[in-house]
């Protein structure tokens, strides 16, 4: 089995030491190439570079769930055709990993590192549905390009405070529990105070 393993670097709970292990492990039952992000959407580029190679079984994201969105967006970039896409597998890193969880992973890295093995051992695979959001023709949004998504898209409020944790994370801030509730807590203001201004 070929597999490539996309390493996002700054997934907030996976250490370098972490990252090695899972290497390791993975490149034991496979042959593996481990690639870490060096930009925002590398991701994506090297999702869509395995969807298109055609020599690529299985992509592993480690990371958190942006890194999981921006895998999957690579791989169906070309549109859904599961005779030619890899597969995909999950190894949380993030500081909630909503869809890890979702699919019953352990939270640990190296546990969920060890669920994975286990499967593709025993020939496992799970299909998971996916949701598209793109803007409506015709309309102001249609410029807006189709986004894939696998647990969840939001729009109006939650949207917006997703909008503002990006900002802040572009401007180099941690993703953490307390930068979600201080963006909540800004919009939430900002909204109240355009409706009584």
């Amino acid at each position: 089995m070929r597999a490539l393993l996309v390493v996002n670097p700054a997934a907030t709970t996976t250490s370098a030491r972490t990252r090695d292990v899972l290497i390791h492990a993975l490149a034991s039952e496979m042959k593996l190439e481990a690639v870490t992000t060096e930009y925002r959407g590398h991701a994506h580029d090297l999702g869509r570079r395995a969807a298109e190679s055609g020599n690529v079984d299985l992509v592993v994201a480690l990371g958190g769930d942006g890194t999981v969105n921006e895998v999957v967006n690579g791989l169906l970039h070309g549109g859904p055709d599961p005779d030619r896409l890899p597969d995909l597998a999950v190894v949380p890193g993030g500081s909630t990993n909503v869809f890890a969880r979702a699919l019953g992973l352990p939270n640990d890295a190296v546990e969920a590192t060890g669920a994975l093995l286990d499967a593709l051992r025993e020939e496992r695979t799970r299909t998971v549905s996916l949701g598209l959001a793109s803007g409506t023709p015709g309309t102001e949004d249609e410029s807006v390009p189709s986004r894939w998504f696998t647990f969840c898209a939001g729009l109006g409020f939650d949207a917006s405070v997703i909008g503002r944790v990006e900002q802040q994370r572009e401007r180099g801030k941690r993703s953490t529990h307390a930068l979600y509730l201080r963006q909540v807590v800004r919009q939430f203001l900002g909204e109240t105070n355009r409706r009584h201004g």
